[in-house]
């Protein structure tokens, strides 16, 4: 069973993870050297100069929108991007969570109001509500107080999930708005050729030779 300590060592990791997530992606560095790229390699010089920054922007959103998007509805920002098929996942990812954590909390008030209705140090006001059924009355209160912070440490490391869940989702929207933009062309290939050739000397004599190129 995971210790206090160790629990809240986890808790402040993972936020810390998040953080340096976010600031990494959201840095203005990165977005400004997507957009150049993605511009530079556009080929369509027959569109006007003006018009040129609404047709990229139509055609690849805004890294930024999409996740200011997938911050106020989860699977809004893959819509944005035309990955419907991540909606269900995220979902589902978040509802497990979420119905997991309910029912964790559930456990964990039964246990608390049992140690405390059981423990002969505490009144007898049924403060935390009466003792479950299930719990029998002769429970030893030193197992009620270990099931009662299992279920609450538990419960609060889902909520920690669903919040990187939550921030998954949203990354995830962002990093592939900026890949989007980036040029996947048959022009970037690499290919190598290896052929003969005839090269003539002085003497007008053709001497067979072997011809090797790199195209990029």
């Amino acid at each position: 069973m995971m210790t206090l300590n160790a629990y809240y060592l986890s808790l402040i990791r993972s936020i810390s993870i998040i953080v340096l997530l976010v600031i990494f992606l959201t840095s203005e560095g990165l977005s400004q050297s997507v957009v150049k790229n993605s511009m530079d390699n556009r080929t369509d010089s027959f569109i006007p100069e003006g018009r040129i920054a609404d047709s990229t922007e139509q055609e690849f959103p805004d890294p930024k929108r999409v996740l200011r998007k997938s911050l106020m509805i989860p699977g809004w920002g893959q819509v944005t991007n035309d990955q419907w098929w991540k909606v269900p996942i995220v979902y589902g990812l978040l509802g497990g969570l979420t119905y997991y954590s309910i029912q964790l909390n559930s456990d964990y008030k039964d246990y608390r109001a049992a140690y405390y209705n059981l423990n002969p140090n505490t009144p007898d006001d049924m403060k935390f509500g009466p003792t479950p059924g299930y719990i029998p009355e002769n429970s030893n209160l030193e197992a009620l107080r270990q099931n009662r912070n299992f279920y609450r440490n538990r419960r609060d490391l889902v909520f920690v999930f669903i919040g990187l869940s939550y921030a998954l989702n949203a990354i995830d929207a962002y990093v592939f708005a900026h890949l989007r933009s980036f040029d996947v062309s048959d022009d970037l290939s690499f290919r190598t050729d290896i052929e003969p050739v005839l090269i003539a000397e002085n003497n007008y004599r053709s001497v067979p030779t072997v011809s090797f190129s790199i195209n990029f």
